[in-house]
């Protein structure tokens, strides 16, 4: 383990938030992950929460909290949010369509950038918003690039099957007809880091009488290439 810092109590707090990198956990995986003591995991992982730097997913398993996104937005250094406004109203303009950044946290996403159709009938979905990762183009594209063993988790209740992400891997994009709300589709691609890595979902949504029973034919071009710009944003940040 890396020398600590001298303040004990921030080194174990950065242990339990290191931990939670990975994905959720219960009060012993923080245990077996940490090499804390049951009761100092518990101690530090509630006091986390209490400043949103922790939160609880709907099993009651320990995840990182919407804190440190805020954080890091404000400190300037999340450079996919930074560059997300104008690549999702670029993309709302071409598709006509209200249009989403979406990151995985536990078992939910979390919308971290929207821009709406600016008139008509359109899909709203606030920033902040918490969806399941059991249906929509989204969750699709967020579980199926996920390490074997969570994507197996992730598959156990979900609208959608392995064959259906094998698809989306191979095509490098996922449509949702009527998955996630009756009515509503949409269209979505893989936001990645430098390494390769899959870290958001870049969406665009709304009602079927427009988007018809196929959108990825209508839009899947448009939204690949807002997501190829966020990835491109992401290599350049990295490089400089």
């Amino acid at each position: 383990m890396d020398k600590g810092s001298g303040v004990g109590v921030l080194d174990k707090a950065a242990l339990v938030l290191t931990a939670l990198e990975s994905g959720p956990a219960t009060l012993a995986g923080l245990v077996a992950a940490t090499g804390l003591a049951r009761p100092t995991a518990h101690r530090l992982a509630v006091a986390l929460e209490h400043h949103r730097l922790v939160a609880r997913d709907l099993q009651g398993r320990f995840v990182l909290g919407p804190r440190l996104s805020e954080l890091s937005a404000a400190a300037g250094e999340d450079r996919l949010l930074a560059t997300a406004g104008p690549v999702l109203a670029r993309l709302r303009d071409i598709t006509g369509e209200s249009a989403q950044l979406w990151r995985r946290q536990g078992d939910h996403r979390v919308c971290v950038a929207a821009v709406e159709r600016p008139s008509g009938l359109r899909d709203t979905i606030p920033i902040g918003s918490q969806l399941t990762m059991r249906a929509g183009s989204a969750a699709q594209v967020l579980l199926a690039w996920e390490e074997p063993d969570r994507m197996q988790r992730g598959l156990e209740s979900a609208a959608y099957s392995a064959t259906a992400l094998s698809g989306i891997r191979r095509r490098g994009w996922a449509q949702s007809v009527g998955e996630r709300e009756q009515g509503v589709g949409s269209v979505s691609a893989p936001v990645r880091s430098p390494s390769g890595k899959v870290i958001a979902a870049v969406s665009v949504s709304g009602p079927l009488e427009r988007l018809s029973r196929q959108p990825g034919r209508m839009h899947a071009p448009a939204v690949l290439a807002a997501a190829e710009r966020l990835s491109e944003s992401l290599r350049r940040a990295a490089a400089d």
